[in-house]
């Protein structure tokens, strides 16, 4: 697949109900740096076969074209799942999302089918990405064998709402009954060398729990969160954004790094200490969150 779609910078994944025509229509009006159609939970049972159609003709539209378009398809085992696929990837989608992902031997499944539409319409074999979500204590306790079961993966994410109804419990505030499997999630992510997502903050009108919520997760080291209102985009994207700072930091690390490799130098050095391959890493993300989001006050 396209080394690009891996590297590329997601801080926001927008939620979009497959079958509310009105937000298929225009979503892309709104600056998330992903847009997520969604065909599972939020869409009836009457409702799928319309869904699908709506979102394989937005898949075409050309003002979609110019944004990063996910699709959160239902399970295989599902009636739903293959019909779905057959439509999307079809559509020309750029990720597929599979759902309540329990096993690697999921990921595996889901990609051969893929495959299979790519090949028999004449798309790229191999260009769709994907990425899991995972939503119980099962998926958690095979986050590693997830993230590694297919090159096409460009991330994992958290499903909260079904996850914490599998831990016989509810959502806190606080979310430290989230903690395990945002680490665990994590862990795996990075392990595997793709993107972590954390799940949704599903209290649309309180701003301030969101931005609590959001710092947190960006403390631990997520790539980005799935919203579900346009309105935390930019709360979002604020918060990811960099200081002054930290940005002018992230320039010195990266102009040093040049410059090394210009005098043919193994090691690189800022102001008598020695950078390495991380830091440099972490510099370059610093860099393109500025260049999407400008820089915030410290």
């Amino acid at each position: 697949m396209n080394p690009a779609l891996k590297q590329r910078v997601r801080r926001s994944m927008l939620f979009v109900p497959g079958a509310n025509a009105a937000m298929v229509s225009n979503s892309f009006i709104y600056s998330a740096d992903a847009i997520m159609f969604d065909l599972e939970d939020s869409v009836a049972l009457r409702e799928k076969d319309a869904a699908r159609l709506l979102v394989f003709h937005a898949l075409q539209h050309p003002m979609y074209q110019s944004i990063e378009t996910v699709v959160r398809v239902n399970a295989l085992d599902s009636e739903f799942g293959i019909k779905d696929l057959e439509a999307v990837v079809r559509g020309g989608v750029d990720i597929v999302r599979l759902p309540k992902t329990d096993s690697a031997q999921d990921v595996v499944d889901m990609e051969k089918h893929i495959a299979r539409i790519e090949a028999e319409c004449g798309r790229e074999v191999g260009s769709t990405g994907m990425m899991a979500a995972i939503e119980s204590a099962e998926g958690i306790n095979n986050a590693v064998e997830i993230a590694l079961a297919s090159p096409r993966l460009i991330g994992i994410a958290l499903g909260a709402e079904d996850y914490v109804r599998n831990l016989r419990t509810e959502r806190s505030p606080e979310g430290i009954e989230l903690l395990f499997a945002r680490c665990s999630i994590l862990q795996a992510a990075r392990a595997a060398g793709i993107a972590a997502f954390d799940t949704i903050y599903s209290d649309a009108n309180n701003e301030q729990g969101f931005l609590n919520e959001a710092a947190h997760i960006k403390q631990l080291g997520f790539d980005g969160k799935s919203l579900i209102n346009p309105r935390q985009i930019e709360l979002l994207h604020n918060l990811y954004a960099p200081t002054i700072k930290e940005l002018e930091h992230a320039q010195r690390v990266i102009e040093a790094a040049e410059a090394a490799v210009a005098e043919g130098l193994g090691v690189v050095s800022l102001n008598g200490k020695m950078i390495d391959g991380p830091i440099i890493e972490r510099a370059r993300l610093v860099v393109q969150r500025a260049a999407l989001s400008g820089v915030r006050e410290e």
